[in-house]
C-alpha cells in the first residue's frame, strides 16, 4: 500500500495509495456538499482502501483545505485506536528470529505504510483540536500517537528503511506534545514530555532535537515551575544529574552550544543570550567566558567578543584581564568611543588607586561622547569620574593636589545626582564620600536616604548608617541599627553585620559580649560550610557571606587587646591555616610580639607585612610608633613612615598621634601640638571600622 499526494500551488490535486492515483476534484465537490460518506466511498473504491484508511486520507484532505472543523468531524468518525491494534504485529512475531528475516521485513514495510496513514490522522486530529482551542484534548490525542508508536515499534523506530512520512509524523508529534501541554497550562506534563522526547529513541534529526532542547531549556529557565530531577529509571550510573531547573537549563544550552561549535546545527544567537543570563544568575561568568572563547571567529565581531569577555572576567573578579581586553577594544583603530566599554573600564579603574588616573580619562571620554540618544549615560559617566577622582586623591603626593581632586570628585558626584536623583548606587557613593571626608551630617542624610529608597533590603546601607553613627560616638543607636539590620537580613548574609556588632560591643568595653558574637559567627561559618561545601568553583565576590579568616583574625585581635596571649595565638594560627600569607595576620602577630615585649620579632613581622603589601597603613604606623622610642637617630625613619601612612590615609588618627610623638621627641613642639590636635579632632569622628571596608 502506498499513499501520497501531488501538489500544484496550494491545493492538493491528486491523492494516491497502493500504486493508484486519483484526482481530488470529485472528492472535494462531495465534501463541499457535506456528503462525507460519499466522499469516503469514492476514496475507498478509487484507491482500494479500508474504512479507517479512507477516512484518514479524507480528514487530511479537509485539514489541508483549511476546514479544521470538517476535518475533526471526519477524524472523530474513525476508531483510530482499533486501527492501531489491527496494525500491531501478532505476539508470535514479537520474538526475534534469525530465520524468515525477509518475510518479517516485508511485513514491517507494509505495517509502516499503514501505520503512517493512521498515525498522521491522529496527529492531524490533535492539530485540529489545537486550532479550535481544545488544548487538553489535543495533548491527549498527540500522546496517543507516541503511545501507538511504542506499541507498533516495540524495538524502537528503525533508523534504516524507515518510511519518511512515518518518521516525519513521529517527529512532529514528539515536538508538538510538550507545546500542547504548555499551552494548556500543564507544565509538569510538558516537562515530562520534553524529557521523554530527549531520552527515548525517536530517531529525531538534529534540527528537530535542537528545537526541542532549546524550548525545554527556555521553559526551565523562565517557566517558574520547579521541575525536579529526572526519574531514576533514566539515570545512568556515574552521569551528571542536574539538581534544579537552572542547572538543567544550563546543561541543555551548553549541549546546544557544542552542536553549534561542531557544525551539527545552524547558529542561533538567542541560545547564547539565554546561556549568558543563566550563567550570570549563578555567578559562573568564567564558564561563560570559556563558551565565548570556543565560538568560531566570525560569529561575533572581535570587539564585541572582547567586550563580552571583559564583562565575564570582571564579574569573576579578574579585573586585570578584563581591563587588558577593554584596552584592546578601546584602541584608536577599534572602537575608541564605545560607551559601554568606556564605562566598564572606568569602573574597574575606580576600584584601584593606581589605575584611577587612567579611569579619569575613560570617564571623561564617556561624558564627552554621551550625546543625542546616549545623553542619559552622562550621569553614569559623571559618577564614574567622581569615583576615579576620589580614588586618585588617595595616592596624591601633595595635600593641595589631594584637596583639589577630592573637591572635583564631590562636584562630579553632585552633578551626577542632579541628573539621576533616584539612583541608589549614587546616593550610597555620595554617603561614602562625605563620610570619608568626615562630613558626617551629610553622610548620615545620604545613608538614611539610601535605606528609604531601597526599603532596607540592601545590607551595605545598614552598615554605612551604623558606621556613621559610630563615628558620631552614638554607639547605642548604632547597636539598635545593627540589630534592626540583622532582623531584616538572611542568615548567610549576616557576617559583616555580626563583625560590626562585635566591634560595637568592644568599643563599649563589653568584651564578653563581643567574644560571644564572634563565637556565633564561627557557628555560622560551620553551618555555611555544611550547606555550600568546603570548596568554591569560582572565586566570585561574596561580600555578604561569612569569611572564616576574618572571624579568626578578629578574635585574635580581640584577645590580643585583652592581653590573652595564648588564646590570641590559637586564633591567629587558625586564621593562618586559611590564609598563609596575609599582611593582616602579620600585623596581628607583630602586635602580639610587641605586647609581650619582643620588639625585634614585632618589627620583623611588621616589615614582612609591608613586603607583602607595601601600602598597608597599620604596619607603617606601628613601625613608626616602635621607632619613635628608639632614639633620635631613627626618628627621621619613623617620621617618613608616618608621613607616608598619612599620604595614603589622611584621616588616620593613630598616624597623626604617633607623628606628634615623633615631633615631640625631636623637639618640634609646635608641629607636635598640631598633630595632636588633628588626632584629637579625628578621634571625635572616628568610626569603629573604616568606611572603605563597605565597598
Amino acid at each position: 500500500m502506498e499513499s501520497g499526494e501531488h501538489e500544484v500551488g496550494i491545493e492538493v490535486r491528486e491523492v494516491g495509495a497502493n500504486g493508484v492515483w486519483m484526482k481530488t476534484t470529485e472528492v472535494e465537490a462531495k465534501l463541499d456538499e457535506g456528503n462525507i460518506q460519499e466522499a469516503e466511498s469514492s476514496l475507498r473504491e478509487g484507491l482500494s482502501l479500508n474504512f479507517e484508511e479512507a477516512r484518514s486520507l479524507l480528514g487530511k484532505l479537509e485539514y489541508q483545505r483549511g476546514n479544521v472543523e470538517g476535518a475533526l468531524r471526519v477524524f472523530e468518525g474513525i476508531d483510530l485506536q482499533a486501527a492501531i491494534q489491527r496494525l500491531q504485529p501478532p505476539l508470535a512475531e514479537k520474538v526475534p528470529s534469525r530465520r524468515g528475516r525477509s518475510h518479517s521485513e516485508s511485513l514491517q514495510a507494509v505495517s509502516q505504510h499503514a501505520a503512517s496513514l493512521v498515525l498522521e490522522a491522529i496527529y492531524l486530529k490533535a492539530k485540529s483540536l489545537q486550532k479550535l482551542g481544545r488544548l487538553s484534548e489535543a495533548a491527549r490525542e498527540c500522546k496517543s500517537v507516541l503511545d501507538a508508536v511504542e506499541r507498533l515499534f516495540y524495538q524502537g523506530i528503525p533508523d534504516v528503511q524507515v518510511d519518511n512520512r512515518l518518521q516525519e509524523t513521529v517527529s512532529q508529534a514528539v515536538e508538538l506534545l510538550p507545546e500542547l501541554w504548555k499551552q494548556a497550562g500543564y507544565y509538569h506534563d510538558a516537562i515530562s514530555a520534553y524529557r521523554c522526547a530527549l531520552l527515548s529513541q525517536w530517531n529525531l534529526d538534529n534540527d528537530c532535537c535542537t528545537r526541542i532542547q532549546k524550548r525545554f531549556a527556555v521553559l526551565l529557565l523562565y517557566g517558574g515551575v520547579e521541575a525536579g530531577p529526572p526519574s531514576l529509571a533514566v539515570q545512568i550510573d556515574g552521569s551528571y544529574i542536574p539538581k534544579n531547573n537552572l542547572e538543567e537549563a544550563i546543561l541543555l544550552f551548553m549541549i546546544l552550544m557544542r552542536k553549534f561549535i561542531l557544525g551539527k546545527t545552524q547558529w542561533d544567537p538567542s541560545v547564547m543570550e539565554h546561556l549568558t543570563f543563566a550563567l550570570s544568575l549563578c555567578r559562573q561568568t568564567p564558564v561563560l567566558a570559556k563558551q565565548l572563547e570556543e565560538i568560531m571567529p566570525g560569529v561575533y565581531h572581535r570587539v564585541d567578543r572582547w567586550n563580552s569577555l571583559a564583562l565575564c572576567y570582571s564579574g569573576a573578579g579578574q579585573d586585570k584581564v578584563a581591563l587588558n581586553l577593554l584596552r584592546k577594544s578601546l584602541h584608536k583603530h577599534e572602537r575608541p568611543n564605545d560607551l559601554i566599554a568606556l564605562l566598564l573600564a572606568a569602573k574597574i579603574c575606580s576600584e584601584d588607586s593606581h589605575l584611577a588616573a587612567e579611569g579619569v580619562v575613560y570617564a571623561r571620554r564617556t561624558i564627552n561622547n554621551a550625546q543625542g540618544i546616549d545623553e542619559h549615560i552622562k550621569g553614569v559617566g559623571l559618577r564614574m569620574l567622581g569615583l576615579c577622582l576620589g580614588m586618585q586623591a588617595k595616592v596624591s603626593s601633595s595635600d593641595f593636589e589631594r584637596s583639589r581632586l577630592q573637591s572635583e570628585a564631590l562636584k562630579s558626584l553632585d552633578g551626577a545626582i542632579a541628573l539621576e536623583c533616584n539612583n541608589t548606587d549614587l546616593i550610597f557613593e555620595l554617603g561614602i564620600q562625605y563620610a570619608e571626608h568626615r562630613n558626617l551630617n551629610a553622610a548620615l542624610r545620604y545613608a538614611k536616604k539610601f535605606i528609604d529608597e531601597t526599603g532596607g533590603s540592601i545590607l551595605k546601607g545598614w552598615r554605612l548608617l551604623a558606621l556613621v553613627l559610630s563615628a558620631q560616638q552614638r554607639f547605642p543607636e548604632a547597636m539598635v541599627v545593627t540589630d534592626a539590620a540583622l532582623d531584616e537580613t538572611a542568615k548567610w548574609e549576616q557576617g559583616p553585620l555580626l563583625r560590626l556588632k562585635a566591634k560595637l560591643k568592644l568599643s563599649q568595653s563589653l568584651h564578653t559580649d563581643a567574644i560571644e558574637t564572634y563565637r556565633y559567627l564561627l557557628a555560622l561559618v560551620q553551618a555555611q560550610r555544611k550547606s555550600f561545601g568546603p570548596l568554591r568553583i569560582i572565586p566570585q565576590a561574596e561580600d555578604d557571606k561569612v569569611n572564616e579568616f576574618e572571624v579568626w583574625h578578629g578574635l585574635a585581635n580581640l584577645y590580643s587587646s585583652l592581653s590573652h596571649w595564648k588564646d590570641a595565638e590559637i586564633c591567629l594560627g587558625k586564621a593562618r591555616e586559611l590564609k598563609q600569607y596575609s599582611s593582616e595576620a602579620l600585623h596581628t602577630e607583630g602586635a602580639l610580639r610587641e605586647g609581650r615585649g619582643q620588639i625585634r620579632e614585632a618589627l620583623a613581622a611588621y616589615i614582612d607585612a609591608l613586603l607583602l603589601e607595601p601600602y598597608y597603613v597599620p604596619c607603617k604606623i606601628l613601625i613608626g610608633s616602635v621607632l619613635s622610642n628608639r632614639g633620635l637617630k631613627v626618628l627621621p625613619v619613623a617620621r617618613s613612615l608616618l608621613s607616608d601612612a598619612l599620604r595614603i590615609d589622611p584621616t588616620n588618627r593613630m598616624a597623626w598621634y604617633y607623628l606628634g610623638m615623633v615631633h615631640r621627641n625631636d623637639g618640634r613642639l609646635s608641629d607636635a601640638a598640631d598633630c595632636f590636635q588633628a588626632a584629637s579632632m579625628l578621634e571625635e569622628s572616628d568610626p569603629i571600622e573604616s568606611f572603605s571596608s563597605i565597598h
